[in-house]
């Protein structure tokens, strides 16, 4: 690695994660730049350890409660091992992005690059002289799958909430302070969950009317601390019967070791939905106080990334059987300790939209003030913010089951980011000063993958929209602890 410092205190970018940024995108107007993002965090430069805490925040999200239902399309033990595989290839891709970052650096004397940027200057070194004269597009190419990637995961939330507050309403009238008998609830119908998403719509509105994140950094705070206890308690639900000795684990016996194929494009579309966190790689590293520390943080990080959510998957599989849905806080206890949980996620994520939103707000709305009359900026600026969180409401009551939303976010844009351009960046970028027919090909199969992944997953998922292979489970499944 190189060991020239990669710091910009100007540089601005944002991320997949759910830290938060420091300004708001409509403030500067005039400085704005196409493609340039708000960088997270403050101004002083991170040591190692938080470095490595803003790396497990970034990845560790909505996505990993939807693994266990990832494993259960590939397989008890498909499932797992194709989730060590992606993890692996993912790190790669990361490791590979900020390679070609510090090529560009040594090479154009600069002292940061982002991921657009690398990509353009990529495009700008290949032989081929219509690639360099379309460099641009390189990076307009990175703000598209950016826009959707985050637009998509905004759309998981408001499939997320409506869901989990539509079953908290519902089994209110069964609810008990008994989180060990498996009970039957009665449900209380409500209203359709795309009646829930209209509900919420008004207020995620107001939510992103907050145009200066320094105020929204606070209830950052909150939702982190609410989503961290959330999971502790899920743990607790899942690993309580390998503890106990006492308690019985599910019998996996009747659980297949390896899913049909046609649902396996699901699971990958989850899977890489729950991997996509190399937009903050550059940043991340960018901010450290010794960078050069930053490729074995990255490694750790996200090993124990992979850790999480292989444990996950799979006891939360085991646990719930072929139960398990789209979310598994759907599938927690009907008692009042997890309805909580329940609660106190979607708290979470509530405030955490206002963050994924920020990163489509920053690249889209100054384009449209920028063309306003001056007296009328501020009009225009919320009104493009009232749209885009209309569009993501839209997009969620089109595609109402959390599954597959995620499994189409995942394989559209997810895998462009994650798996098909880092390798064809590195042939494009170190081709003309020589490259092993190894790590040629090496490159070549993860694109491959990840195109296969991204056409196979994206047709499997609006195919099972259209035409369900099995009904949907809409209930509450009780626990299968005893």
């Amino acid at each position: 690695m190189s060991t020239q410092r990669l710091r910009n205190e100007d540089y601005h970018d944002y991320s997949s994660t759910d830290v938060s940024p420091e300004d708001s995108p409509s403030e500067g107007l005039s400085n704005f730049a196409p493609g340039s993002y708000q960088r997270f965090g403050d101004n002083n430069n991170t040591t190692w350890f938080q470095t490595l805490i803003h790396l497990l925040k970034g990845n560790i999200g909505t996505g990993l409660l939807g693994l266990p239902l990832a494993v259960k399309n590939a397989g008890l033990l498909m499932g797992p091992l194709s989730l060590l595989v992606i993890g692996i290839v993912a790190v790669h891709c990361m490791g590979i992005l900020v390679k070609c970052a510090h090529h560009f650096c040594r090479r154009l004397n600069k002292p940061f690059v982002d991921y657009g940027d690398t990509v353009m200057h990529g495009l700008e070194s290949s032989s081929s002289g219509w690639l360099r004269s379309h460099a641009h597009w390189g990076r307009l190419v990175v703000d598209f799958f950016l826009i959707v990637t985050q637009l998509g995961f905004c759309s998981v939330y408001f499939v997320f909430l409506a869901d989990n507050f539509k079953q908290v309403i519902e089994a209110a009238n069964g609810t008990t302070n008994n989180c060990h008998n498996n009970e039957t609830v009665v449900l209380m119908p409500t209203m359709d969950s795309r009646l829930y998403m209209l509900a919420f719509l008004p207020f995620l509105v107001l939510l992103v009317f907050i145009r200066n994140l320094r105020v929204l950094s606070i209830f950052s705070l909150l939702a982190n601390i609410s989503m961290l206890v959330s999971l502790v308690m899920i743990y607790q639900l899942v690993i309580q019967p390998l503890v106990h000795v006492f308690q019985r684990i599910p019998d996996p016996r009747h659980l297949p070791l390896v899913a049909p194929w046609k649902t396996y494009p699901l699971f990958f579309g989850t899977a890489i939905f729950a991997f996509e966190g190399i937009g903050m790689v550059l940043p991340l590293e960018n901010r450290m106080k010794n960078p050069r520390q930053f490729p074995v943080i990255l490694y750790v990080g996200m090993a124990i990334v992979t850790a999480v959510y292989i444990s996950l998957g799979c006891l939360g599989y085991l646990q719930f059987g072929a139960s398990v849905q789209g979310s598994i806080t759907l599938n927690l206890p009907n008692c009042w300790l997890y309805q909580s949980v329940k609660l106190l996620y979607s708290i979470g994520i509530f405030f955490t939209y206002a963050l994924q939103f920020y990163v489509p707000a920053e690249i889209i709305i100054p384009f449209f003030v920028s063309r306003a009359p001056e007296h009328c900026e501020l009009l225009v600026d919320l009104c493009v913010r009232t749209a885009m969180v209309c569009l993501t409401c839209v997009l969620a009551t089109l595609i109402p089951r959390l599954d597959l939303v995620i499994s189409l976010v995942g394989s559209v844009s997810s895998s462009a980011l994650a798996l098909i351009i880092p390798p064809l960046l590195e042939i494009i970028t170190f081709y003309s000063e020589g490259m092993s027919p190894l790590t040629i090909l090496k490159d070549a199969l993860i694109s491959i993958l990840g195109f296969m992944g991204f056409v196979v997953g994206t047709y499997e998922a609006l195919a099972e929209l259209i035409q369900p292979r099995s009904s949907h489970i809409t209930t509450h499944s009780p626990s299968a602890f005893i």
